[in-house]
């Protein structure tokens, strides 16, 4: 099934193959999102040259062209920006996805970021003999395939978390006679009114496409395979993630999570009658060892209260249009969303196994910014647009030392920021 939804790097035809090495002063960084451009920004203040590499044609790719119309950030503003420039004054405590997008762009702007678009990393591996990072890429422009490596003392992977959709493998999934696509192909449910819906999976993008579909009079059904912790958005004006961090600051985890799962008793009521059942890890403890997010309810139970989405268990097979559940009840449904999530992908492309594991994430949850050889990882920590700033800085400063120290450069800003090797052969 995961096959259907892959995207082809490669053109058909390929008429010319293009070969270049280039020398990059200071680092390469792989991916221009949030914790590409953090991490650039930060860099650039620290007066370090840099080349950022991006398989996508436009910043952000994940955000401009993988999410959904309604999405807004689910923390206040103030928990997303990035480092050395908040969001303008004038912008909403959670601003928009447009709203998110322009800030990136004028970011990226403002400290002179010029990511190399359209340039998918093939693979990336240290070279013990010369001591440096031989960074492969390949791009189509047209009939020519280009095909680059960078050398480079330092390498950041700043693909983040969600690289690559996660499709699960259902008996019959691929026979499903109607529509079937991943939540990062969905928009709106604007052409799903009056549409059978299943939504497969209950994180806050299962919940926000449900919600969307039932606000667009659409007949959602939601997926709901294990326990998940449910939380209002915000407590009497408050954010309610605000809330947990100013707590933590003097409290346990322990006494943390138990405040906070009365304040959801007391906001939303018992939330396992509507078939929400609540993990035995608390919200906060959850999030800390497992890396898995509480859901911030934004109106979507409000629905589930009133019968216009309902909460179904796992599914047992497709057949047909008709939905076999594991409880042995049956559904039809016209079309599937899978809200199934997203995983890393370096495991596919980083010849490495010291730093990062199997699953594509850095082994050591408290030092996963900092591995040998000079290689970075940023945006990997499990803790949102917070963690990819505090991420970022440790970076910058880290590499900027080095490079201060050996350079013994003035402080004004660099604008260099790779130089072509002399021979095709390092």
């Amino acid at each position: 099934m995961e096959s259907m939804f892959r995207l082809m790097d490669q053109e058909q035809e390929v008429t010319t193959t293009t070969n270049r090495c280039i020398w990059v002063n200071g680092p390469v960084i792989v991916g221009a999102g949030p914790s590409g451009l953090a991490t650039a920004a930060c860099l650039r203040e620290q007066n370090v040259p840099f080349v950022v590499l991006e398989r996508a044609d436009c910043i952000a790719s994940l955000w401009q062209n993988r999410t959904y119309d309604r999405l807004k950030l689910h923390l206040p503003k103030k928990f997303c920006q990035l480092p050395k420039m908040p969001f303008p004054e004038s912008f909403p405590e959670y601003p928009t996805k447009r709203q998110f997008i322009d800030y990136l762009e004028s970011y990226a702007s403002r400290f002179e970021i010029n990511p190399k678009f359209n340039e998918c990393v093939q693979t990336a591996r240290f070279d013990e003999t010369s001591g440096l990072w031989r960074v492969k890429t390949v791009s189509n422009a047209e009939s020519t395939r280009t095909e680059v490596e960078y050398i480079c003392r330092w390498f950041v992977v700043a693909t983040g978390e969600n690289a690559e959709r996660v499709v699960p493998e259902i008996d019959g999934l691929n026979e499903f006679t109607g529509e079937v696509i991943h939540a990062c192909d969905y928009k709106s449910g604007e052409k799903f009114a009056g549409k059978k819906v299943l939504v497969v999976g209950c994180g806050n993008s299962g919940m926000e496409v449900s919600l969307d579909l039932a606000n667009h009079f659409a007949k959602p059904s939601m997926v709901v395979r294990s326990s998940v912790h449910v939380m209002p958005r915000e407590v009497m004006g408050k954010s309610t993630f605000e809330l947990a961090m100013k707590m933590l600051a003097w409290l346990p985890l322990w006494l943390v999570d138990k405040i906070l799962l009365v304040l959801c008793w007391l906001v939303l009521g018992n939330i396992e009658k509507y078939g929400l059942k609540r993990p035995e890890m608390g919200p906060m403890e959850l999030k800390s060892v497992k890396g898995k997010t509480p859901v911030l309810d934004i109106g979507a139970l409000e629905k589930i209260r009133s019968g216009k989405i309902d909460v179904v268990p796992g599914v047992k097979r497709f057949d047909g249009n008709r939905v076999e559940l594991v409880n042995g009840e049956q559904l039809e449904a016209d079309s599937v969303v899978l809200a199934t999530g997203y995983r890393s992908n370096v495991p596919y492309w980083l010849q490495e196994s010291e730093f990062f594991a199997k699953n594509g994430f850095p082994k050591a949850a408290n030092s996963g910014w900092k591995g040998r050889t000079g290689l970075y990882a940023v945006g990997f920590t499990r803790r949102g647009l917070s963690g990819v700033s505090m991420d970022a800085v440790k970076i910058a400063q880290d590499i900027g030392s080095v490079w201060k120290l050996e350079t013994k450069q003035p402080t004004k800003r660099s604008t260099a920021s790779h130089r072509r090797c002399i021979s095709q052969q390092f």
